[in-house]
């Protein structure tokens, strides 16, 4: 029978329709403005007690507090206000002290049920109001101060290896000092740093009537130092976006020492935050002798409490520069462990330092640069406030001390660790690269549209006002037959949104033109399908099969139109950036949907008006 569709196709048609409206409701749901709260480091973890004070501190400053409850990773607290959210977030960093970060965040306010279900909204662009803009400081002299530590350290390994003995002198300025016994050993090692180290300018004075070599950097090497620094942060604020997986971050340079990072969508801005912003790296020193004169010596403590410090060499045998890739595994015990595997170098300095040293124990000390925040009175506006300043406070500190059982390479793996979190978060932190200097956030904030609410507003009402013109056309061209391709439209639109979700791709302003040109171009289907049922009409054809011969008839136009639109859309986005992303995400999901809409959900509704039933005329 012509015009009926076998039941199990209606079934598959409804199916689909009800599981785009259940993924597309969560975007009925606008987000909370609230903040996060989350341990500095991985071991310590927000408790009830600490939701307390924050909400007690957010209700004494007059900030309305909707809701605050711990979640698998930390705290949340719901703001009533968006404006909030800055005030807020100052008034819980200082309440809670430097052992907490506080970020903005938020907050989805969609039904358990739902969520139970695996729905979510869809992700808003940057300039839909979605997201956390951050702007990174890199401390350059924390830069230049390490680079000159290395190469102090490689120079006194020379000089020791020569035999030829010298002071350690207090540092200088992008620089530092070495005392020596006579003018001729003074000679001896300026002619052997000369050889190897053509960075420094060097130069001679006394102190206490000793002759002294004073090694400074020469200013076009510290402006090496400060671009490369620049441009390694940049590298590896990259790589933890990307193991964070945020969907189209911004990731760029501002100036000569800044960062801008801006995560579209980001539900867990804490912990970006602490990722992005902390310098993880790893010293490897051989413990110290017994006899081992003081001057060579530094005590360290270790991260697990109880144990008592460590004395240990001065001279550092690698750093954590040298490690091409780390996994977090467990040992044969269960305890958490990093898999390390060095480069080439790294290897081989490593063999040199143990395979000699076999029976005496190796230290990993983790070092990590601990943000502190001080507040100081000072006058904004007129007023005189209390103004956050945030400086760094370098820890570093025992995680592992082994004894050497045999020769190590470029492949090793370090224990003692505090737990999976901090073995994973140590892992992505060494394989996504160390940053070459530490960075602190000189700025925070919420993403507001980035073309004013106005703008954005008018783009609503365009699809709005698009929807209706293209509802008003068809249905005054092809009358009945126009009423169904409206309905079909408005599921096309349910089911863009839907996939949209379930996707998670990320709306823009570029995204919602491509709503738009969808609308026309799901209309345009429907135009060649009744078009071709007219045509047959007139030529005398019976209206079951004009219906008939109209579908069939006009899908090889339909789909060879709608193939080559995807062909361009999947080269925008392949090829494009940013805005012509979101363009083409949009339109080339309104394309896979309308072809359903536009033909078989049209051709259902059609089927069940019309399907097996003596029609002499037709409203189109």
């Amino acid at each position: 029978m012509l015009n009926k569709y076998p039941l199990w196709k209606y079934l598959l048609i409804v199916a689909i329709l009800a599981i785009s409206f259940i993924y597309s409701a969560p975007n009925l749901y606008p987000d909370d403005p609230a903040i996060q709260i989350t341990g500095a480091s991985s071991g310590l973890q927000v408790d009830e007690a600490d939701l307390d004070r924050a909400t007690a501190a957010l209700k004494a400053a007059g900030i309305g507090v909707k809701s605050a409850a711990l979640e698998s990773r930390g705290g949340l607290v719901r703001l009533l206000q968006r404006d909030d959210q800055l005030s807020a977030k100052d008034v819980v960093r200082k309440a809670l002290g430097d052992d907490y970060v506080v970020a903005l965040n938020l907050a989805a306010t969609t039904p358990k049920w739902l969520r139970d279900l695996g729905a979510s909204p869809m992700k808003l662009g940057l300039d839909l109001s979605g997201g956390v803009h951050f702007l990174l400081e890199v401390d350059m002299e924390k830069a230049i101060a390490a680079r000159v530590k290395v190469y102090d350290s490689e120079i006194k390994s020379i000089l020791r290896k020569e035999r030829i003995r010298y002071r350690s002198l207090p540092g200088i300025e992008n620089g530092f000092q070495l005392g020596f016994d006579d003018t001729a050993t003074l000679n001896k090692a300026r002619a052997l740093i000369r050889k190897d180290f053509t960075d420094f300018d060097i130069t001679t004075t006394e102190r206490n009537d000793k002759p002294v070599l004073r090694l400074t950097l020469l200013a076009s090497k510290i402006a090496e130092i400060r671009e490369y620094s620049i441009k390694q942060n940049l590298t590896t604020v990259r790589n933890r976006v990307n193991e964070l997986g945020v969907a189209e971050p911004l990731v760029q340079r501002q100036g000569a020492n800044r960062i801008v990072v801006e995560l579209p969508g980001v539900q867990d801005t804490a912990e970006a935050k602490r990722i992005l912003g902390k310098t993880a790296n790893l010293e490897f020193r051989l413990a110290a002798a017994h006899d081992a004169p003081r001057a060579t010596t530094e005590m360290y403590e270790f991260r697990e409490e109880g144990r008592p410090p460590v004395a240990l060499e001065r001279s550092v045998i690698l750093t954590g520069d040298q490690v091409t890739d780390a996994q977090a595994s467990y040992d044969e015990n269960g305890r958490p462990q990093v898999n390390i595997r060095l480069d080439g170098h790294g290897g081989e300095l490593m063999n040199r330092a143990t395979r000699n040293d076999i029976g005496r124990s190796m230290a990993v000390i983790f070092i990590e640069q601990r943000p502190t925040t001080r507040y100081v009175r000072q006058l904004v506006d007129g007023v005189e406030k209390e103004v956050p300043v945030q400086t760094f406070a370098e820890e570093k500190r025992v995680i592992s001390l082994a004894t050497i059982q045999s020769a190590l390479g470029s492949q090793f793996r370090i224990t003692g660790l505090d737990g999976q979190g901090e073995s994973s978060e140590l892992a992505l932190l060494l394989r996504a690269g160390g940053l070459a200097a530490p960075m602190y956030f000189a700025e925070e904030r919420t993403i507001g549209p980035s073309l004013g609410a106005e703008n954005i507003q008018l783009g609503v009402k365009a699809a709005l006002w698009g929807f209706l013109f293209v509802a008003i056309f068809i249905v005054l061209i092809y009358k009945a037959f126009g009423l169904l391709a409206v309905v079909a439209l408005s599921l096309n639109m349910v089911n863009l949104l839907a996939m949209m979700s379930l996707l998670g791709a990320t709306l823009t302003l570029p995204g919602i033109a491509g709503i738009v040109l969808t609308m026309g171009m799901a209309v345009d289907a429907n135009v060649l399908i009744f078009s071709r049922i007219r045509e047959e009409i007139a030529n005398g054809m019976s209206v079951q099969r004009a219906i008939h011969e109209g579908f069939d008839k006009a899908y090889s136009a339909i789909i060879d139109g709608n193939l080559t639109t995807l062909l361009v859309g999947a080269i925008l986005f392949a090829m494009g950036t940013g805005p012509i992303k979101g363009f083409a995400v949009t339109l080339s999901l309104g394309i896979i949907t309308s072809m359903f809409t536009a033909i078989m959900v049209t051709r259902a509704m059609v089927n069940l008006i019309y399907g097996g039933r003596d029609v002499k005329k037709l409203w189109i």
